[in-house]
């Protein structure tokens, strides 16, 4: 009883509800304008305070990321849904992320963030909505023409542990913030970089999240793959309909 009502409608919406709270929120309490919760932008400036890059204005470990995985985490062994599992064809999942990271970061936003600037009346997200909505219809024009990238296959359970000890890491330098000779970690000075929330209330909050998007399977990608899905099929059954009787117009 208790997965069907994680899995309602109510708290789907409720999730999304909280989400969009949670950003302006966050926005208020110290991350950078327009912005609020962006993945994209997040571990962009985490890539940047590991020195994987040396934009100075953007590099910042952002709890926001930590705790999506330690709130994901929390729920998948709550509930006993924590399964290892490998993918195929890792080769091309990296390349087609790579792209999928930089288009987000050539709009300045991911997903979310692109929600988020529309709703703060910023006009220039349509066009990154309307970008999103091309790319998945594009998506499910592959998926119907039969591409897979094949199935995904149980693991060691030590293999999904990985990702979560990392995020322990990435917290332990956030905390202790150490002066290593390769001179990382970095941490900007001056602009987005700069401006964060509270640590520890950042992390709470993505925590809530993350549970709360493991459990109600929380996917903004998903959801406009639906609609079109949903859309394509109506229009093919008005059309046959239509079309096997003319007089019914």
């Amino acid at each position: 009883m208790l997965k069907e009502f994680f899995s309602s409608r109510k708290y789907v919406i409720f999730t999304g509800i909280f989400i969009g709270i949670s950003a302006a929120f966050l926005q208020k309490l110290g991350n950078p304008p327009n912005m609020g919760i962006c993945v994209a932008c997040m571990e962009r400036d985490i890539a940047g305070a590991l020195g994987l890059h040396r934009a100075e204005v953007v590099q910042y470990i952002r709890p926001e990321i930590i705790g999506f995985v330690f709130g994901s985490l929390i729920a998948a062994l709550v509930f006993k849904e924590f399964k290892a599992r490998s993918g195929s064809n890792p080769l091309i999942r990296f390349v087609l992320g790579f792209f999928a990271m930089i288009g987000a970061l050539v709009f300045l936003g991911c997903p979310w963030r692109t929600l988020l600037r529309l709703a703060g009346g910023d006009g220039s997200a349509i066009f990154g909505l309307a970008g999103l909505i091309v790319g998945i219809w594009i998506g499910i024009f592959f998926i119907k023409s039969g591409y897979n990238l094949g199935r995904n296959q149980r693991t060691y359970s030590l293999v999904g542990w990985i990702m979560p000890i990392i995020m322990m890491g990435l917290f332990l330098l956030l905390i202790f913030r150490p002066q290593l000779p390769s001179g990382v970690i970095f941490f900007s000075s001056k602009g987005p970089g700069s401006q964060h929330a509270p640590l520890f209330i950042a992390l709470l909050v993505a925590m809530v999240i993350g549970f709360l998007a493991q459990r109600t399977r929380f996917c903004t990608i998903a959801a406009i793959r639906d609609i079109i899905l949903i859309s394509c099929g109506i229009s093919s059954i008005v059309f046959t309909t239509f079309s096997s009787n003319p007089a019914t117009g």
